[in-house]
């Protein structure tokens, strides 16, 4: 495949192929602010420095073991945690607690250091998790779009980056993620994204092998372009042994599918949520 500049423009800008979109973002923000107001939980908790540098939790009932990490999209150069709140009702009824991870974004940053931001939250989840009412026995990680390819380093992030028990992982839910970067310098927003060859190679997921073997439902939406789709692809196949299930949710373009996130009855939701068992 010849990569050109119209061509990735065309499979890989999502706003473009969705235009509808600001619909989406102006739901989502409304609703999780409605969340933030009325569902008990903790705000801005800082891990880190700078002001992006902060997590939301909203914790399940006393006691109970069950945490899903949530890290948000927006080519790892826009939107917010604060957009996402609105997930957290649905999984909360069903006894996981939720938290909601913020990150520094491009171009004030580059991805690895995006990449550092969400194992430094990470780490902090399970050392500090307990103080605000979230058990971390079974800790689920999930992610959209950049946050997609976010959950998958963390997959493949070295031993050593990880200051936890990795077996309390017990599973992944990258959704409508990037995971081969190839194609990205050619792409409008690589003017803050800086990608070029080498550093877009080194990001690349599907060659790296995995330091959490937690078992892994990889999502993408029917509708979304076909390189997004064959991104997921790229990822299921190359860690086929713990991929329990590789989903492509008829209908659901890039941004439907975070709704079936937190819609019951949705194999998306009933997927993440088997991990928990």
């Amino acid at each position: 495949m010849e990569l050109t500049a119209a061509f990735v423009e065309r499979e890989y800008n999502n706003r473009a192929l969705v235009p509808e979109h600001p619909d989406y973002f102006a739901r989502w923000e409304r609703d999780s602010g409605f969340v933030r107001a009325t569902l008990p939980g903790a705000l801005d908790l800082a891990y880190g420095p700078d002001p992006r540098q902060r997590i939301d939790i909203f914790p399940a009932r006393t006691g109970s073991p069950n945490l899903l990490v949530f890290i948000h999209g927006g080519y790892w150069r826009s939107l917010d945690k604060r957009f996402f709140s609105w997930l957290a009702p649905s999984w909360v009824a069903a006894d996981v607690s939720t938290a909601f991870i913020g990150y520094r974004l491009c171009p004030q940053v580059r991805i690895p250091d995006i990449v550092d931001d969400v194992l430094a939250a990470t780490n902090w989840l399970f050392a500090h998790g307990g103080e605000h009412g979230v058990g971390t026995a079974r800790v689920v990680v999930s992610g959209h779009s950049a946050g997609g390819h976010l959950t998958g380093a963390l997959f493949a992030a070295p031993r050593e980056a990880l200051a936890f028990d990795i077996e309390r992982i017990a599973g992944g839910v990258p959704i409508s993620g990037i995971f081969d970067f190839e194609p990205l310098p050619f792409f409008s927003g690589n003017a803050e994204l800086r990608l070029d060859r080498d550093s877009a190679r080194s990001l690349a997921l599907h060659d790296k092998a995995t330091t959490i073997a937690a078992p892994l439902v990889v999502a993408v939406g029917g509708r979304e372009s076909d390189e997004f789709k064959r991104q997921s692809q790229l990822i299921a196949d190359a860690w086929k042994p713990q991929v329990r299930e590789h989903l492509v949710l008829p209908d659901l373009n890039h941004f439907s599918v975070v709704d079936a996130f937190a819609e019951r009855g949705n194999p998306l939701y009933e997927g993440t949520l088997a991990l928990f068992k």
